[in-house]
């Protein structure tokens, strides 16, 4: 229940933006004030081309006038969108020919020069996109909150990319179908195009940093800040041993030995990544070393243990938020790591739980290390989304 919660207040949707409507040509936008919910009205301040982005998301003062199945659109993209990067693709026709797409770094004006974006997006970066919800926030407005993995095939390296965020699609009330495409992404605060921040966002993913070639346990990013990350674990199994200190490497040939073979059976396991030093309390007085199991391993079939100082354990995964770093993690920087981790959270709405983990790999100077805490169920009103272009 606690993660449940949690979940959908990490994916609240954004505050509607009302906007005022006229009667549109079908290349001609209307600029007029934007009114806010209880119909104060409100002057967008800030860059004139994200004012006009917003503007194409087009809100009746009399939504009762209007035809428009709404609620069809949105299980309609509900439908559509997973299909945005694979063989079928997207349905055309749900868009008018001279639709306004926009994100951080890419605008188009009509239909083909949309359909081109996400073919040179599949060519280059082969995206996997996943939809988290769609939502109505307007009469004419509909908001999807989306995660996409992306990795840039042309460098030796193939870097990967992950952006999360949100897109606010306008419908054209004359035509029924989706006239603008607004992104926003989560990790800057300047979505307007063309955004400096936003490039430079996309130029830091692809350094030479990444993770092992070897299993891990499995999560969804489900939120990527400028900070931080959120993510959704899966349960996993771990072989743990008692450690001395987060940065330490005490205990750590007694779990290794485990995999090796040291084990009831003589059995050798497949080695994983990363392994985890977890802080148990603030003061921490229990400090465990552990190395994750494969993931087909059941707890149950497991070889025992030769050594009572190591033990089997399965960690039952939930939502935790993580700072990665690069550089050889020292006892003075985890734990500046994860103060200021802590206090990104807080800030965010988001409450942490007691503890923290280390997650190291074997070449620190080629991967990210990071600090991780698990997120317990909000008791106080969260300040996790704000349309930063309304003042």
């Amino acid at each position: 229940m606690a993660n449940t919660q949690l979940y959908h207040h990490i994916f609240r949707p954004i505050p509607s933006v009302r906007v005022g409507y006229r009667r549109l040509s079908p290349n001609k936008t209307t600029r007029l004030p934007l009114p806010i919910s209880k119909n104060k009205s409100v002057a967008l301040q800030g860059d004139q081309k994200l004012k006009w982005a917003i503007a194409l998301s087009l809100v009746d003062q009399n939504p009762r006038k209007s035809t428009v199945d709404v609620e069809g659109l949105v299980g309609f993209l509900y439908k559509d969108l997973p299909h945005l990067f694979d063989d079928q693709g997207i349905d055309q026709t749900a868009y008018d020919e001279f639709v306004k797409f926009r994100d951080p770094i890419t605008k188009h004006d009509t239909i083909s020069g949309y359909l081109f974006n996400i073919a040179l997006l599949k060519m280059l970066f082969r995206p996997e996109f996943q939809l988290h919800w769609v939502k109505q926030t307007g009469p004419y407005e509909i908001t999807t909150r989306w995660t996409m993995n992306m990795s840039f095939i042309l460098l030796p390296w193939k870097p990967e990319l992950v952006f999360t965020g949100t897109s606010i699609m306008g419908i054209n009330p004359e035509t029924g179908k989706f006239c603008s495409h607004v992104d926003f992404w989560d990790s800057i605060k300047k979505n307007d195009y063309f955004s400096v921040e936003g490039l430079w966002e996309v130029l830091k993913q692809l350094r030479i940093y990444k993770t092992p070639d070897l299993e891990t346990p499995t999560y969804q990013i489900l939120k990527r800040t400028a900070n931080y990350e959120v993510r959704k674990y899966a349960s996993f199994i771990v072989v743990e041993a008692n450690g001395d200190k987060l940065a330490g490497s005490s205990g750590f040939n007694d779990v290794t030995g485990y995999i090796v073979g040291k084990n009831s059976r003589s059995e050798k396991i497949p080695m994983t990544t990363p392994v985890f030093t977890q802080a148990f309390d603030t003061e921490l007085s229990k400090i465990s070393i552990q190395v994750v199991l494969p993931l087909e391993k059941d707890l149950s079939s497991l070889a025992d243990p030769n050594q009572e100082t190591i033990s089997l354990r399965k960690v039952e995964g939930g939502i935790a938020a993580v700072l990665k770093f690069s550089g050889r993690a020292t006892e003075d920087i985890v734990r500046e790591k994860e103060r200021a981790l802590r206090s990104s959270l807080m800030d965010d709405g988001l409450k942490p739980k007691t503890g923290c983990l280390l997650a190291r790999y074997n070449d620190p100077g080629r991967t990210w290390s990071f600090v991780m805490v698990w997120l317990s169920e909000l008791k106080f009103l969260p300040l996790f989304f704000l349309v930063s272009f309304i003042m």
